[in-house]
């Protein structure tokens, strides 16, 4: 194994190693972030399948154009799924080193994966951070290849990525709908990849820590929201944060398109004055280079921008 494990790591050491501590100048400035919960929309889906639906869809719209980030309430989701898949994570990552050793690998492109930081073999300062990375659609391709320890994990998160799964297409149906597109538009991306662990959409749920700050002077791209929606639409700077007695458990869903989906402006956004800012490509460049550069999402999709926009 070439690289130690985060949780592993800190058992050890009474202080920060030198590979985890951030030059000054790439540190992020405290006066530039927010709390999450000051300043991110709350929209209730509460009736979204029914008389609230054209009210839902213009709020997610404002939330996409103005804030690029929303949390949401009742969305169906029981809490017992969620709790479940919450206690089965901790479980997990408080198994013996040797059990979870078992899932781990440097290789991005392997569907069930532990690691730790980002990209261990290229960055030069590592994240505090270790994860489990699981491929989740189809369920019947990956589950075999998920933990078996602890026992309940695969029946838990199998039934937490249905759930969530159901979510996101109707989030993404309605981000179509407030661009004044089809809301079965994001079919023409076939979406096909979805990992808990860039990205047509990202749900997270947190654990113990809850704090995600946003940067609202520094937003970033999404390669769906951003190209699909001309620039109309973009997503904000996140972070988790951290602190000395509590860890935490997040637990992103990534719903992606497959990997040869093909993004580009939709043509019902683009005319003599919104030029298409972005060339097509296929998802799996968009990943590439995301993957190469690592968390610098934002020059990561600046490489497809189209020349006169460059």
């Amino acid at each position: 194994m070439a690289a130690k494990l985060l949780s592993d790591l800190a058992s050890g050491v009474t202080c920060v190693p030198s590979n985890y501590v951030r030059p000054v100048h790439d540190r992020p400035s405290l006066d530039q972030v927010q709390p999450s919960d000051h300043s991110i929309p709350l929209i209730n889906l509460h009736g979204f399948d029914g008389s609230r639906c054209h009210e839902i869809i213009n709020q997610i719209g404002l939330a996409c154009q103005n804030y690029g980030f929303f949390q949401v309430q009742n969305h169906a989701i029981e809490e017992a799924v969620i709790d479940n898949m919450l206690k089965v994570a901790r479980e997990f990552f408080h198994l013996p080193e040797s059990e979870r050793l078992k899932c781990f690998s440097e290789d991005p492109l392997k569907t069930t994966r532990l690691s730790t930081s980002f990209n261990v073999k290229t960055e030069e300062v590592s994240s505090w951070r270790d994860y489990l990375r699981l491929h989740c659609y189809p369920l019947e391709d990956y589950m075999h290849e998920w933990p078996s320890n602890p026992p309940s994990f695969r029946e838990d998160v199998a039934e937490y990525c249905r759930n969530v799964k159901g979510l996101a297409e109707r989030l993404l149906e309605a981000i179509s709908e407030s661009l004044g597109l089809e809301k079965d538009y994001r079919k023409e991306f076939d979406p096909q990849i979805q990992q808990a662990d860039k990205t047509a959409l990202k749900c997270i749920n947190s654990y113990d820590v809850d704090q995600l700050h946003e940067t609202r002077s520094s937003p970033i791209s999404s390669a769906f929201l951003s190209v699909v929606s001309n620039d109309r639409y973009k997503s904000v700077l996140h972070r988790a944060v951290v602190n000395c007695d509590k860890e935490r458990i997040s637990i992103p869903t990534f719903y992606c398109p497959s990997y040869d989906a093909v993004m580009e402006p939709a043509p019902q956004l683009v005319d003599d004055h919104h030029p298409p800012l972005y060339r097509s490509f296929t998802y799996a460049e968009f990943y590439d280079k995301f993957w190469d550069r690592g968390l610098n999402t934002r020059s990561s999709l600046d490489l497809f921008k189209t020349t006169s926009h460059a």
